[in-house]
């Protein structure tokens, strides 16, 4: 072992207090910042793998109601209203992914304007809220989805906790949950419409995709 690396090695162990060193083996040291900037990234990160996952879907949504009109010329109404079954649940996981997507899409936009302090507390106690409930809404649409989201509320959370103690702010926590309502159902509003300018009706007189949908929808 070299004096250097010697000397190094045992500056952090002796200089160091036990307490500081439990500490940042739980809560990792260093600015906000850039944890906060790391945090948008993964974000961003699982916001490209909802698009990619909603372009799959867009494809089987297609096949299916091809296969729907289909059975529908040939009169064939068993065979088609079994296809509208699994277009409804199809539409329905789609309607989740947009959903998921689009208040993701909203949180990165919030963090991106974070600068103070106390807008970090403010802005991170209804993110971690729109995270939660958007990782329950996917964990049977998009399973792949729930650690990542939770291990960026976690970090979200943690960031949150220390920029409170730094500013000595505290959470209003009716405040938060009205500002993650507020956000979920924007989203949900948005994913709805979109769901509806993408998609095709089906053909007069076939069961109705979108109030079959609507029986089925858990929202978040």
């Amino acid at each position: 072992m070299s004096e250097r690396f010697a000397r190094k090695w045992e500056t952090r162990r002796d200089d160091q207090p036990f307490t500081d060193r439990i500490k940042d083996a739980v809560k990792p040291p260093g600015p906000l910042k850039p944890r906060l900037d790391f945090a948008v990234r993964r974000i961003e990160l699982q916001v490209q793998k909802l698009d990619q996952a909603t372009d799959r879907f867009t494809q089987r949504d297609k096949a299916i109601f091809a296969r729907i009109v289909d059975a529908y010329t040939k009169h064939d109404s068993a065979r088609a209203n079994v296809f509208a079954n699994e277009l409804a649940e199809v539409r329905k996981m789609e309607r989740l992914i947009i959903n998921a997507r689009l208040a993701l899409e909203q949180i990165v936009l919030r963090l991106r304007t974070v600068s103070e302090l106390g807008d970090v507390v403010s802005t991170l106690g209804p993110a971690v809220g729109v995270l939660r409930s958007v990782r329950a809404g996917l964990v049977s649409v998009f399973p792949e989805a729930e650690n990542e989201l939770g291990e960026i509320g976690n970090m979200l959370s943690g960031i949150m906790i220390e920029a409170g103690q730094g500013s000595g702010m505290t959470l209003n926590f009716d405040t938060v949950n009205e500002d993650a309502a507020k956000i979920l159902n924007e989203a949900a509003t948005v994913a709805e419409q979109k769901i509806k300018d993408k998609f095709p009706e089906l053909p007069p007189g076939m069961p109705s995709v979108a109030s079959q949908t609507e029986k089925t929808t858990e929202s978040f």
